[in-house]
């Protein structure tokens, strides 16, 4: 089997590079950190460019490619931290009017976990009871679901310091619940696996970008009268970052050719293991600046957190993996 990139795949990763350069620069980036909103602008440009139609049917209006394209677009989104639940709208595209324009916001319970809450026009999953959470990632809100799994067991999520946290309505006006999925992989619907690995495209492509930032930032700092590229140590630690983002994007990729559910399975966990990584092996190649809130490496690695405890995370995606051994 070929896993390599198609000419076709190569000019459509190009062209969605290059779109999300003109629609969501790192000034964008910074004004979103700033609101805490969803720009429903933003979201009807993605919309017009096919990101969330990208898997429709031609015959239903949609682009009509597929998993392994959608891979691709996925991995571009994370490189920039591209915010909204675009997961959720992307696979939800195919079945609610609106969504493949980019007219409706669709979010989903996940983990017991809500991204999005206040933001969506539909939500999938029974959201009766959500109450807020201060969401480590200041471009993900998160709303937790009491007694599901997952529901604030950590990884990414806190409480509201002591005060008491006031329950969010069961489904907010104007949105439309729908039932939930399944909590174990081997019995999830097409549209949950394709979740997983899209979530874990979006995981390849920030280890990609923070890779690309620890190199770039190597290459250019100074200390002791030479550029910190020319350690030992650090070069060792970019090279662990690129193993790890390029072994994470080849199980992404041959999974999305596959659609084996081991595989994508997997792939989450590598894909989840190389965002963290590599963000933190990032923050040591900047050092104290790294650390500041002007830097843009802390984003990646509250953001690689989050998705970590969304989409099948590592303890379950390690049973899944280990049941087929």
């Amino acid at each position: 089997m070929d896993f390599r990139l198609t000419e076709d795949q190569r000019a459509l990763r190009k062209g969605v590079r290059e779109l999300l350069a003109r629609l969501f620069d790192r000034e964008a980036l910074r004004a979103a950190v700033d609101s805490g909103g969803l720009d429903r602008e933003l979201w009807r440009e993605l919309g017009a460019a096919g990101f969330f139609a990208l898997r429709v049917p031609e015959e239903e209006g949609g682009v009509g490619l597929g998993l392994p394209e959608a891979v691709l677009v996925f991995e571009e989104a994370g490189r920039v931290l591209l915010p909204g639940p675009l997961v959720a709208t992307h696979v939800a595209a195919g079945s609610l009017r609106g969504a493949a324009e980019g007219e409706v916001v669709v979010t989903a319970v996940d983990e017991g976990l809500v991204p999005w809450l206040d933001e969506a026009d539909v939500v999938l999953g029974d959201v009766a009871g959500a109450v807020p959470m201060r969401s480590v990632d200041p471009l993900t809100p998160l709303h937790k679901v009491p007694g599901l799994v997952g529901a604030g067991d950590g990884g990414g999520t806190r409480p509201q310091g002591r005060r008491p946290v006031v329950p969010t309505r069961p489904a907010p006006a104007g949105r439309m619940p729908t039932t939930g999925v399944a909590d174990a992989l081997p019995a999830t619907a097409g549209a949950e696996l394709v979740a997983v690995l899209l979530t874990a495209a979006e995981q390849v492509g920030s280890a990609g970008r923070t890779t690309e930032m620890a190199v770039s930032y190597a290459r250019e700092r100074e200390q002791f009268g030479q550029v910190i590229g020319g350690f030992q140590a650090v070069k060792h630690l970019c090279a662990g970052m690129l193993v790890r983002a390029e072994m994470a994007r080849v199980a992404v990729r041959a999974a999305a050719v596959t659609g084996d559910p081991v595989e994508i399975a997997g792939a989450k966990l590598l894909a989840d293991e190389a965002a963290t990584g590599n963000a933190r092996d990032c923050l040591q190649v900047y050092g104290g600046m790294g650390f500041t809130w002007e830097a843009d490496v802390h984003l990646h690695l509250k953001r690689a957190w989050v998705r970590a405890r969304l989409r099948l995370p590592a303890a379950r995606a390690e049973e899944v993996v280990a049941e087929q051994l």
